[in-house]
């Protein structure tokens, strides 16, 4: 009976942490993203009206041997028009130690991509994630980018300031 207590109070501790992501979506990968396998979401339809923000999640483990993350982003709208931005992301601090978030040797990352965008047309969006690292002076980018084991999105709800 005491345990039966103890799981509802930490249910309704935990339930009432009320988080701003309106969706969110993860796909895991093999250990390492292959340059030429994209990683695409669909976005489902979202209340024209408000503004949000959206994040990029991954998660690298200490097979990822780079300071740092570039990314095509494309997000492609409802009636046609295409956006693409190349992001760079710092994944590690300069001693080496990983700025992500997590225990042991996996550490989830959450990047901003847009902030306070409206959603206005009417059907579903879709992001499409390309890697491109490539070792210096190298022009071919890698092909298999080891240590990155999931690729994900989230959007929250942008708060009233």
């Amino acid at each position: 009976m005491r345990s039966a207590i103890v799981l509802l109070v930490l249910i309704t501790f935990f339930g009432s942490c009320n988080s701003n992501t309106i969706v969110s979506e993860t796909q895991p990968l093999p250990g390492y993203w292959d340059k030429d396998n994209p990683v695409g979401f669909s976005i489902p339809q979202l209340d024209s009206l408000k503004k949000y923000n959206v994040f990029l999640h991954i998660r690298n483990t200490n097979a990822y041997r780079f300071n740092n993350l570039f990314l095509i982003v494309t997000m492609d709208f409802p009636h046609g028009k295409t956006v693409v931005d190349t992001l760079e992301y710092r994944m590690a601090n300069a001693d080496g130690s990983w700025l992500g978030q997590g225990i042991g040797s996996v550490k989830e990352n959450k990047l901003w991509y847009k902030e306070h965008v409206s959603f206005f047309e009417e059907g579903n969006y879709n992001i499409t994630i390309t890697h491109a690292v490539r070792n210096n002076g190298d022009v071919e980018g890698v092909s298999k980018l080891e240590g990155i084991t999931d690729v994900g999105y989230s959007i929250e709800e942008a708060s009233q300031q």
